[in-house]
């Protein structure tokens, strides 16, 4: 049976698993769906149409669901959705999507610490760690295992990629390309992520590759194109090479250099 303290308000309609904890003083929309294992700390506001799956950790005052602060916002439904075994710290706020039918959403596994803000139709992966303080604007896509350290502004349509580090206090106008590591304000990219590679597996052979690339693509002086074609017919095309260069084609903003 779920643990709801007597002070929580749930709304009719709100779908709690058997076994959530609901503390004090928290808030529950009617559209809310909570899986199994969930537990909300104190003062903790879940809004408008959201689902949060299983085994989830959300601290006192986060603020999940909360009406998107877009302006073309014309009514409708639009919420979030939010994955498994993550962690969200206080304060967090996590916005619904603009518009009817769209959800903003967050994966499994991650960490999201005090005070971060998830705007309007962000996309988050799985694994992603995201410290205290981050500002993250609209539209905004961060791939699975990505980490993003404290106070950190990513300015809105922008891409952060898989396995990428970006520096905290840092400011983010481009799109971060995979497995690299990225720092200042503006942002620069100052190295490749190899710790983070042996950390998720990547093997030698693997970490090679991807060191080569960034070589070809931030220390040889050439045009974004010209490297990716080289990076493409000099190196092995392994699956993290085919994601650098499918990420780098479809960058719309630019990727940091």
């Amino acid at each position: 049976m779920a643990r709801i303290h007597e002070t929580a308000i749930i709304a009719e309609g709100a779908q709690i698993a058997d076994d959530v904890v609901i503390g004090p003083y928290c808030t529950i929309s009617e559209m809310a769906v909570i899986g199994r294992g969930t537990e909300l700390a104190s003062h903790v506001v879940i809004e408008g149409n959201i689902s949060i799956g299983e085994n989830n950790r959300i601290s006192s005052f986060a603020v999940l669901g909360g009406r998107t602060q877009d302006l073309k916002f014309k009514g409708g439904n639009p919420g979030v959705k939010i994955g498994d075994n993550n962690t969200i710290r206080e304060y967090v706020t996590i916005n619904s999507a603009t518009n009817d039918g769209d959800f903003t959403t967050l994966g499994s596994h991650c960490l999201i610490m005090a005070y971060a803000h998830i705007a309007h139709c962000c996309q988050v992966g799985d694994h992603v760690i995201i410290a205290n303080a981050c500002q993250i604007a609209g539209h905004v896509t961060i791939e699975d295992m990505a980490i993003i350290e404290g106070a950190v502004g990513v300015v809105q349509f922008l891409r952060i990629g898989r396995m990428a580090f970006v520096g905290a206090m840092s400011k983010i106008t481009k799109d971060l390309p995979p497995y690299m590591i990225g720092h200042g304000d503006p942002l620069e990219v100052r190295g490749f992520n190899k710790v983070g590679l042996e950390r998720r597996g990547v093997d030698e052979a693997g970490r090679k590759t991807i060191k080569e690339a960034y070589r070809i693509l931030y220390r040889n002086k050439l045009t974004v194109a010209v490297a990716l074609e080289q990076i493409e017919a000099e190196l092995e095309q392994t699956p993290e090479i085919k994601h650098l260069l499918e990420f780098c084609r479809a960058s719309e903003k630019g990727i940091t250099r």
